[in-house]
């Protein structure tokens, strides 16, 4: 399957051979361009499928950023405006260290809400947030407008 033909995340990742070339992109993309990454941040839900073994093959940490009330234990937490509405993410407090160089890595990059609410969380808890990687970007919703100047962000797949 080629990867440049899927639009639907979970249709691409349902081949194992495409599994292993997003990994091995992945990875590339990161040792290239975030070089001094030491956590890798997931976003809910589908930032998850990748953030664990990115962590694990780098070697560095991977920390969760979910939706509120799904954190055990003491939060740090940012409300955000959706087009719909608003939401919170949140972050495990005791996870975050003063200075602590992390990427960010979700799936899709659609608004850019999601991505630029993260990045204002993990800086918050005093995190050095150093860039995002996405699987997917779709240009046409222009969401870098959302993310925070100055923050790289690498996609493998544009659409427009």
């Amino acid at each position: 399957m080629e990867i440049t033909k899927v639009k639907d995340i979970f249709s691409a990742v349902s081949d194992g051979s495409t599994c292993k070339l997003l990994q091995y992109l992945l990875i590339q993309t990161i040792k290239v361009n975030f070089p001094g990454v030491e956590a890798i941040v997931g976003l809910e839900a589908r930032g998850f499928l990748f953030s664990f073994s990115l962590a694990a093959e780098l070697g560095v940490g991977c920390l969760p950023v979910r939706k509120k009330g799904k954190l055990p234990g003491e939060v740090e937490a940012y409300k955000y405006d959706l087009e719909y509405g608003s939401d919170i993410l949140e972050i495990q407090k005791n996870t975050i260290q003063p200075g602590l160089k992390c990427l960010i890595v979700d799936d899709l990059i659609a608004t850019g809400g999601t991505i630029g609410a993260a990045t204002k969380l993990l800086r918050s808890c005093g995190a050095n947030v150093i860039g995002c990687v996405a699987v997917m970007e779709l240009l046409s919703l222009n969401g870098r407008k959302n993310i925070p100047e100055g923050i790289p962000v690498c996609s493998l797949v544009k659409y427009d």
